[in-house]
């Protein structure tokens, strides 16, 4: 050690000791150490402020991706939960029906599937969406699409990743459909209006009527049964006409869902109908006869 450094050193040291002493026996010294405390403030808070604010960043970043994780989780949660009871009301339109048929069989709730939509068909003419899901998650072709509102529409083509879906609103699209206040049964047909169904071969007698809730009625095994569709909304009877103009409003939110729920029910028969193709770029509406299976719907 060089004789400056030791003549430092040895200077501190006795600095040190007669701050010492003088804290003990001096008190005004408590005076003068808050005064020093005081004007050392600031620098204790700036040596301490990019501690401070890394870990404020810290807790915001994980706490924005907790709340990311956590509102994600929810929102699943909710919709399996509304996919749950949408099938509340036809529960309690049978049980009011069937009640006394205590050896009824029993009502079976089928598996589902939280994907995403991811893209829209941008032809007017086609009402088809681009989901996430594909055969690697094992969807296929006629899975059942539906959302919080009820049915939305099925499968009709997969690739690896992703699915491609038709609408019920699509105009090459029919789904067989029962009132769920009597039973009667009936085909709801798109007509290219994302907000409109059409009811075909309706009785002029037939019993129903406005504000009646429309429900899957499973025939075909390609739609769950007992899930809404649509709701009527105008019933149109001419005299001298045998069959009354019936349109219904789709329950799902066919312009707005963006979480989806695949329905696995895999169909009974791989049947797809006859797609009349349009000419010139006019929309052609296929009549009932030309499908082989009333839920089956193609490109």
């Amino acid at each position: 050690m060089s004789g400056s450094l030791r003549a430092r050193f040895v200077i501190l040291v006795v600095l040190s000791l007669a701050l010492i002493v003088l804290d003990l026996k001096w008190s005004s010294m408590h005076q003068t150490r808050s005064y020093l405390s005081l004007l050392i403030t600031p620098l204790q808070w700036l040596v301490d402020t990019p501690a401070q604010v890394a870990d404020e960043l810290s807790d915001v970043l994980v706490d924005r991706s907790q709340l990311t994780d956590e509102n994600r989780r929810l929102r699943q949660e909710a919709l399996l939960l509304k996919q749950r009871v949408l099938q509340v009301s036809a529960l309690t339109a049978e049980n009011v029906r069937l009640r006394e048929l205590l050896n009824g069989r029993q009502r079976l709730e089928q598996d589902v599937f939280l994907t995403e939509l991811i893209g829209v068909n941008p032809d007017p003419f086609q009402h088809q969406i681009i989901l996430n899901r594909g055969s690697e998650d094992h969807a296929y072709v006629g899975q059942a699409v539906l959302d919080s509102g009820g049915i939305m529409g099925q499968v009709v083509e997969v690739s690896h990743y992703t699915s491609r879906a038709m609408l019920i609103t699509d105009s090459r699209h029919a789904i067989p459909v029962e009132v769920n206040r009597n039973g009667f049964r009936s085909i709801a047909l798109g007509n290219g209006s994302v907000n409109q169904l059409e009811l075909v071969h309706i009785p002029d007698t037939a019993d129903i009527r406005e504000g009646d809730l429309l429900v899957s009625s499973g025939l075909g095994g390609r739609f769950p049964r007992g899930y809404p569709v649509a709701k009527v909304v105008s019933v149109q009877r001419d005299p001298g006409e045998p069959f009354a103009l019936v349109k219904a409003q789709p329950s799902a939110m066919l312009n707005k869902s963006r979480h989806i729920l695949l329905v696995d029910m895999p169909p009974q028969a791989d049947v797809l109908p006859v797609t009349p193709v349009p000419v010139h770029g006019e929309k052609v509406k296929p009549k009932p006869e030309e499908f082989e299976s009333p839920e089956s719907a193609g490109e």
